[in-house]
């Protein structure tokens, strides 16, 4: 039998061992056959596909994300067109651009905080020169946690 040992593809592929069993046990990555002696042989994909869960993880793709893009790459006759890469990284796309404009106004927020020279919360909070809508997030706190 030929292959790739466990410490062999987690080098080549830039993670640890445990993140190695951990998408095994996930269903990410196929198990792989055995030597002999009991040693994991992995056949040398699996270092692509190793590397294609970290790139798609950091463009922000949840685990659960990924595996249902391998399994859609992995049957790819009959899915449907809402199964592929492209429509996924374009929702994704949209996730990730309302992340970036809510942390826009965060970042304005705390801008103007600095800005008004607020150094105690609780006093500033007071103030009608605060800029942090310590009021709408109240509100929106309260109808969060009225929904739980």
């Amino acid at each position: 039998m030929s292959g790739l040992r466990s410490g062999q593809v987690a080098a080549a592929a830039g993670v640890n061992r445990q993140t190695l069993r951990y998408y095994e046990r996930r269903g990410l990555l196929a198990e792989p056959d055995r030597s002999l002696g009991g040693h994991r042989l992995y056949p040398a994909e699996a270092v692509t596909v190793l590397r294609v869960i970290k790139a798609a993880q950091g463009l922000g793709f949840t685990l659960d994300e990924v595996a249902d893009l391998l399994d859609a790459g992995q049957h790819r006759h009959g899915r449907s067109p809402d199964a592929g890469l492209r429509a996924r990284a374009h929702a994704k796309l949209a996730e990730i651009e309302a992340k970036i404009a809510d942390l826009r106004v965060i970042a304005g927020t705390l801008r103007a905080a600095v800005d008004a020279g607020c150094d105690d919360l609780v006093e500033c909070a007071g103030q009608p020169r605060c800029p942090i809508p310590f009021a709408t997030i109240a509100v929106r706190g309260v109808a969060n946690a009225d929904d739980r």
